[in-house]
């Protein structure tokens, strides 16, 4: 597939953001390309900026395939860096690259079918205006796992596992996995670990009240964005999107090579 249309999910709130895309939309023609105003009508959606900028078009955008171009810091999912962005542009012209498809995130509250949340990265429920411990009680497929006494917890896609729930002390998922990661955040327990469970699960999280004390509310967040608080006794059920997000992966790309160079694995430089 040859890309000839694009559309530009730009970051304004970026100082250099103006100047990148300026740039990029004028060496467009070079390339046998042409910009689209809408992006549905273009045939790839070009996300200029961090990973913020990523996951917001991917809600926008969730038809078209995303091609993240960096101008953040980290930037895990932008993963072409500002110095490859005509090289990049090549490829999308010689297709070069192939789409990938990954996996979402849906919440709902208990027995309504209709979700109040989708999320791309993770669903996080964590506590609010309390010097508390949030009070969360998980089950799994309709089986109860665990209360956790924490500030609260992160519901991870394979995507997100980089994100929220890596720096809360999850694991690292690949992209393909077909399982989501469940992580407590300052759990008040040793034995308290994350958990990797099946993406075909559903999850329900029931907020309780502590020692017949207010739990108070609970905040839920998709993709850091608040979607709805939670009253005492209130439960959130958390599957896998019908939905998901495409990404466009460009030839040679190695999600093993991105990891350990976005997070700075020692050695992975001289690794063979």
């Amino acid at each position: 597939m040859s890309v000839k249309k694009i559309h530009f999910h730009v970051n304004s709130r970026k100082h250099e953001a103006k100047t990148a895309y300026e740039s990029l939309v004028a060496s467009l023609p070079e390339f046998g390309m042409e910009l689209c105003a809408r992006g549905d009508d273009a045939d790839v959606i070009i996300a200029l900026g961090g990973d913020g900028t990523i996951l917001r078009a991917a809600r926008t955008h969730r038809e078209k395939p995303i091609a993240g171009f960096n101008l953040g810091g980290l930037g895990y999912l932008a993963s072409v860096e500002r110095r490859d962005f005509d090289k990049a542009l090549s490829m999308l012209k010689e297709g070069q690259f192939c789409i990938s498809r990954r996996t979402m995130l849906e919440a709902s509250r208990a027995g309504d079918s209709a979700p109040v949340a989708i999320a791309l990265n993770d669903i996080v429920l964590m506590r609010e205006l309390s010097g508390h411990a949030a009070v969360l009680d998980l089950a799994v497929g309709g089986r109860g796992v665990a209360r956790y006494f924490a500030d609260g917890l992160v519901f991870a896609t394979p995507t997100g596992s980089t994100a929220y729930s890596l720096s809360a002390g999850g694991p690292v998922l690949m992209p393909d996995s077909t399982s989501f990661v469940v992580t407590p955040m300052n759990p008040h327990a040793l034995g308290v670990r994350p958990m990797v469970v099946s993406d075909t699960v559903e999850m329900t999280v029931t907020s309780r009240a502590r020692d017949g004390e207010c739990n108070g509310k609970i905040g839920v967040y998709a993709d850091g964005e608040n979607a709805l608080m939670l009253d005492d006794g209130d439960a959130l059920e958390i599957r896998k999107s019908p939905e998901c997000a495409t990404f466009v992966e460009f030839q040679g790309y190695d999600p093993y090579e991105v990891l350990a160079r976005k997070l700075g694995w020692s050695g992975h430089a001289k690794m063979v």
